[in-house]
C-alpha cells in the first residue's frame, strides 16, 4: 500500500484542481492521498467525488500556518470536523490574514521597482480561497522577473527580502489543542525543514504531544538523511505516529512528485485510529 499524507491543489497554492490531483495521485499508483491545502478544507468535496470515481483513499487534511517562539510553523490536520465552529472561526482569521497581506507584498515590490499588479496576482490564484506568496511568486515569473517559485521566494519574498510582509498566524499552543476538540489528528509538517530545526527540539515535541500531537513528518524532501535518522529516533522515543509524504504542488514546486516520500501503513492506521471519522466517512 502506497500512501502519501501531504498534497496541495489550487484550492490554496498548487496548481493542479482537487479533482486532477487524486486522478494524478491514482495514475502514480497511490492506494491513500491526503489533501492537506493551506488553511482550507474547500476542496475536500470534489476531492472525494473524484477519489470514488477512480477508487483511492481521500484522506481529508489542510496544513494550518501556526507560530511558535516567533518562527513559523506548519501543523498538518487530518479528518478533522470541517463544521466545528471555533475551528473554523480560526482558518477564517488566518484567511483574512493572508489576503490582506497581498496588497502590502505588492506595494512593497513596486517599491523596490518591480512592475506587477493586485490584478497579476489574482490571475495566478485562481481558485484559491485566498491569494498567497505562491501566487505572487507566480507572477513574478510570468512578468519574467525571476525564473521560478524558488528563486522569487530567495531573493523577494521570504523574511528579510524586500517583498516580505507578515501577516497573522496562530499559537501552535493553542492550534494542537482545537484540532484535537474538532476530532483531527495533528502532525507537525517537516518539522526541521525552512529553519525550524531550532525551535522544534525534543523538548519541544514532548511539550506539544502533552498538548495532543500525535505525530511528526518525518520522510520529507526538505529533511537529510541525517535529520530523518533522528527525527524517526525522536518519534520512537515519545511514540509519536511518523509520516512521510511528497508535499506535492503540481507544477508549483520541482523535487516533489506525488509518493516521493510515503507513509508506512502501520502508521497510518494508528493516525486514523486516532480521529474522530474515517476517511471517507
Amino acid at each position: 500500500m502506497r500512501i502519501d499524507l501531504h498534497t496541495h491543489s489550487s484550492a490554496s497554492d498548487g496548481t493542479d484542481t482537487p479533482g486532477d490531483l487524486v486522478r494524478e495521485a491514482a495514475r502514480a499508483g497511490l492506494d491513500v492521498v491526503a489533501l492537506t491545502d493551506h488553511d482550507a478544507m474547500s476542496g475536500w468535496a470534489e476531492a472525494q467525488q473524484v477519489a470514488d470515481e477512480v477508487g483511492i483513499t481521500l484522506v481529508p487534511g489542510l496544513e494550518i500556518s501556526t507560530r511558535f517562539r516567533h518562527r513559523g510553523v506548519h501543523l498538518l490536520a487530518y479528518l478533522p470536523d470541517p463544521a466545528h465552529p471555533p475551528l473554523v472561526a480560526e482558518l477564517d482569521r488566518i484567511l483574512a490574514g493572508r489576503t490582506a497581506r497581498t496588497p502590502a507584498i505588492v506595494a512593497a515590490l513596486r517599491e523596490h521597482g518591480i512592475d506587477i499588479s493586485e490584478d497579476d496576482v489574482r490571475r495566478e490564484s485562481g481558485g484559491s480561497v485566498a491569494a498567497g506568496r505562491p501566487h505572487v511568486a507566480d507572477a513574478l515569473v510570468r512578468r519574467g522577473v525571476v525564473a521560478d517559485r524558488g528563486e522569487a521566494f530567495a531573493t523577494l519574498l521570504s523574511p528579510g527580502q524586500p517583498g516580505y510582509v507578515n501577516r497573522y498566524a496562530s499559537a501552535l499552543e493553542e492550534m494542537v489543542p482545537l484540532v484535537v476538540a474538532a476530532g483531527g489528528v495533528a502532525v507537525l509538517a517537516h518539522p526541521w525543514g525552512r529553519g525550524s530545526r531550532g525551535v522544534l527540539d525534543a523538548d519541544a515535541l514532548a511539550g506539544l504531544q502533552d498538548l495532543g500531537l500525535a505525530g511528526i513528518e518525518v520522510d520529507h524532501q526538505d529533511h537529510s538523511a541525517a535529520d530523518r535518522a533522528e527525527l524517526r529516533a525522536l518519534a520512537r522515543d515519545l511514540d509519536l505516529v511518523v509520516t512521510g509524504s511528497s508535499d506535492h504542488h503540481g507544477l508549483g514546486k520541482v523535487d516533489h512528485d506525488l509518493g516521493v516520500n510515503t507513509t508506512e501503513p502501520e502508521q497510518y492506521e494508528r493516525l486514523v485510529s486516532l480521529a474522530g471519522r474515517t476517511p471517507g466517512g
